[in-house]
């Protein structure tokens, strides 16, 4: 644990002590976990665990009673949520939420960081940077071929891949993604992985999930969460080899 006053970790997120009550009930307990730069780590665990709140607590929808989270320089728990998101921090929740009347393109321009300022909004053009950045991006989530269809004419794979690429125009450094293969087809989970594996050259991303293999295909290290704290942690073999979260977990 670094010390107070001491060099910025190397870490790009340090979650250190971090406890969130609800009604004397803690969703989170005394947690610790280091993600570093270009990582895919994978949080998995029972219903209940607490993954969801851990997301919540890191982009600031919901204030920790206790700890820290420090992205890059950066304490996250004294920050607001749109402060977070400015500072790099992206999230995606389970259930995809774009605009269905719009078309592909237009979803991803929409997102597009439109400069820091009201000036920025207003003088914002669709000039030939945004055209190459959308573009850029859309064939990242294999989209496109899909640039002027509709939102709403997109299967439920490709709802999920759109809305990564709303968050991935913004360039955060870490990304956060709840469930995102929940409803895949199978095709679309494997061209998924594919996509997280493209996307963290430039990033980190940390995922909640159920899907084992999914799971097994993408994650460099799973923190396995129980009752708000820390199971077992470190490689999927490591973790699907261990006895405590046979028992609480995968069952078999």
């Amino acid at each position: 644990m670094t010390p107070i006053g001491a060099q910025p970790t190397p870490f790009l997120l340090s979650v250190e002590g971090l406890t969130v009550s609800f009604d004397g009930f803690k969703a989170v307990n005394d947690l610790s976990f280091y993600v570093d730069e270009n990582e895919i780590r994978v949080i998995i665990g029972p219903n209940g665990a607490g993954k969801t709140t851990v997301l919540d607590l890191i982009c600031g929808k919901t204030k920790a009673t206790a700890g820290s989270i420090t992205f890059r320089d950066k304490e996250l728990t004294r920050m607001s949520e749109s402060q977070i998101v400015l500072a790099g921090v992206g999230r995606k929740f389970q259930t995809p939420s774009i605009y269905e009347d719009l078309t592909v393109f237009e979803n991803l321009e929409i997102s597009y960081p439109r400069g820091r300022s009201v000036w920025g909004a207003l003088t914002f053009k669709r000039d030939a940077a945004v055209r190459e950045r959308v573009a850029e991006v859309a064939e990242i989530i294999f989209l496109k071929d899909k640039l002027h269809e509709r939102g709403a004419f997109l299967s439920h794979g490709q709802k999920q891949w759109l809305e990564i690429g709303m968050l991935l125009i913004q360039e955060p450094d870490l990304l956060m993604l709840d469930e995102p293969v929940a409803g895949m087809s199978v095709s679309e989970r494997i061209k998924t992985a594919e996509l997280l594996r493209t996307i963290i050259k430039d990033r980190s991303v940390l995922v909640i999930e159920h899907d084992m293999k999914f799971v097994e295909d993408i994650a460099h290290k799973v923190t396995v969460l129980h009752q708000g704290r820390i199971l077992s942690e470190g490689s999927m073999e490591k973790v699907q080899s261990d006895p405590k979260v046979i028992e609480v977990y995968l069952g078999h």
